[in-house]
């Protein structure tokens, strides 16, 4: 029987089409190597996973990042850690210019940065962080500048962890049965009765199993997995207006969708959406 491995790379996946190579890819004498390319939307990398440790950033569009332990809705606001080793793949919901820093694994424990950075995670990126990412892209940069920008980057990211676009998924067999029904599903109206049949348990041990293996309630992951939805639309159709999101997502009004939607990501569909 043949096994397929996951590929395993220290530079970006090179044989995926691209819209163009904004910058040659170079590693700094910090020990970050830096890459800058553009994406179309559609796009979708597969998973792999490389031996270093990364930051992905959406300079402008929204992806989506998938690992073993649940989906990271990622906009222009956010950027995603993806420790060395991990397995991911990238959903690339509008055009993307993606800018991402590989940190290589002896410089970060050298320099004593690892604590914290070991498991994946949503970054909210602040003015700050935004511009120290995209100012390590200048090819003036001297090695000073350079050290300065990846030192601030590092200060950034212990601070702003953010899991509000993070959709956690179960590993439990059955739990992650349901999960993925209402997720190729995420407009439909999904009573844990009805699914725990599907998956051949009680609605009780679903609902335990859900708490458990997320953190969150049935109800609570459902919102959110309907609310990654909206982002995802909104990232896909500018056009598509909050009532029409809100009736899609089976809320009884635009009130209380905006509201769901708030209490998710911290703000409005509007404000996200930049409208």
């Amino acid at each position: 029987m043949t096994v397929l491995e996951t590929p395993i790379l220290e530079t970006p996946i090179l044989e995926t089409p691209i819209l163009r190579e904004v910058q040659g890819n170079h590693r700094s004498t910090a020990g970050v190597h830096l890459v800058a390319r553009d994406y179309p939307k559609g796009m979708r990398i597969d998973p792999h996973l490389h031996r270093e440790a990364q930051l992905i950033y959406a300079a402008r569009g929204t992806m989506q990042v998938t690992t073993p332990g649940g989906r990271w809705l990622v906009p222009p606001d956010r950027a995603v850690w993806v420790p060395a080793g991990l397995e991911h793949a990238i959903d690339l919901l509008a055009d993307i210019e993606m800018r991402t820093l590989y940190f290589d694994l002896a410089w970060l424990k050298r320099e004593k940065r690892y604590a914290g950075l070991t498991r994946e995670f949503v970054v909210r990126v602040s003015p700050l962080l935004n511009q120290a990412i995209l100012a390590l892209f200048d090819a003036r940069n001297t090695e000073e500048r350079t050290g300065l920008l990846v030192r601030l980057v590092m200060l950034e990211l212990h601070q702003a962890e953010d899991s509000a676009t993070f959709v956690p998924l179960p590993h439990e067999p059955r739990c992650r049965r349901a999960a993925m029904i209402v997720l190729d599903d995420p407009t439909g109206l999904h009573d844990i009765d009805t699914l725990a049949r599907e998956v051949g348990t009680s609605a009780r041990t679903l609902s335990r199993l859900f708490s458990s293996e997320t953190q969150l309630s049935f109800k609570s992951w459902c919102q959110r997995a309907r609310i990654a939805a909206a982002i995802q639309r909104i990232s896909m159709d500018a056009s598509v207006s909050v009532k029409q999101l809100a009736t899609q997502l089976g809320y009884a009004s635009v009130p209380a969708f905006s509201a769901a939607f708030r209490q998710v990501t911290g703000r409005t569909p509007t404000e996200f959406a930049g409208k």
